[in-house]
C-alpha cells in the first residue's frame, strides 16, 4: 500500500461548516419562532414541519433515565468529540477513502454542535432546567425539524400503553442529521471504506520448495 497522506484541514473545515449551519439554524429558531405547536410551520403538509422545542438529552430527543444524566452525557460528548477528532487525524495519515473521512467529519461536526448547546446554552440562553445545580453543562439542545410519522390512540390490548394517545415523531436538528447521515453512509459502504489489504500469495516459497525437491538426489536401493 502506498504511503499517501491527506491533509486533515479540509475535513476539519467540513466539521466547522456543520457547526456553523447548526448553530445558525438554532439561533434563527430561537429568535424567530414560538416554542411548541403555537409556532409550528408546515413545510410539506402535515408530515414535515418546523417545530421549536428543546430537549435535555441525546439525539432525536432521547434522554437518559437517571439522575445527573445531563452531566454524564455532556462529558461523554466531550470525550467522544476528542476521540473522533483524533481518529480523523490518524485516518488522514493512511490511504483512507475520502468518503469515509467526510463521514467522520460530519459526525465530528454534529457532536460538536450539540456539545455547544449542552455547555453554553444554559448560560447564554437560560434554557436549563429550573432544578439544575448550575446552568453550565445543563443547557438544553434546540431541535426544530419535525417528521410526523403517526399519532393516535393505541389499542387497549397492548400492555402498559394500551388506550393511550401516542405520537411517533422524531424531532431533530442539523447536528443530529449530520451524525445520522455520517453513520448511515459508513454502515452502507463499510465494505468499500474498510477494504482489507490483499496479502501476497506465497508463490516464491512454493517455487523454491519445488526447485529444491527436483534438485535433491533420489536414493534407491541397489
Amino acid at each position: 500500500m502506498s504511503d499517501k497522506k491527506i491533509s486533515v484541514l479540509p475535513f476539519y473545515l467540513i466539521s466547522v461548516l456543520v457547526i456553523v449551519i447548526d448553530q445558525a439554524s438554532k439561533m434563527l429558531v430561537y429568535f424567530n419562532m414560538e416554542r411548541g405547536s403555537a409556532g409550528q410551520i408546515k413545510i410539506f403538509g402535515d408530515w414535515f414541519k418546523l417545530h421549536y422545542l428543546t430537549n435535555p438529552g441525546m439525539a432525536f430527543g432521547m434522554e437518559l433515565p437517571f439522575e445527573n444524566s445531563k452531566i454524564i452525557l455532556t462529558l461523554f460528548r466531550v470525550l467522544a468529540m476528542i476521540a473522533i477528532g483524533y481518529y480523523l487525524f490518524l485516518m488522514t495519515k493512511k490511504e483512507t477513502s475520502k468518503g469515509l473521512l467526510v463521514c467522520i467529519a460530519l459526525i465530528l461536526g454534529g457532536a460538536r454542535g450539540n456539545l455547544i448547546d449542552s455547555i453554553f446554552y444554559g448560560v447564554m440562553l437560560d434554557n436549563h432546567r429550573f432544578d439544575s445545580p448550575t446552568p453550565w453543562f445543563h443547557g438544553e439542545v434546540i431541535d426544530m425539524f419535525y417528521i410526523d410519522i403517526w399519532e393516535g390512540q393505541l389499542p387497549g390490548w397492548i400492555p402498559v400503553f394500551g388506550n393511550k394517545w401516542m405520537a411517533l415523531w422524531p424531532v431533530f436538528n442539523v447536528a443530529d442529521a449530520a451524525i445520522f447521515v455520517g453513520i448511515t453512509i459508513i454502515l452502507i459502504w463499510q465494505r468499500s471504506f474498510f477494504k482489507e489489504e490483499e496479502k501476497p500469495k506465497p508463490v516464491e516459497t512454493a517455487e523454491k520448495g519445488a526447485i529444491s525437491g527436483e534438485s535433491s538426489p533420489s536414493i534407491s536401493g541397489e
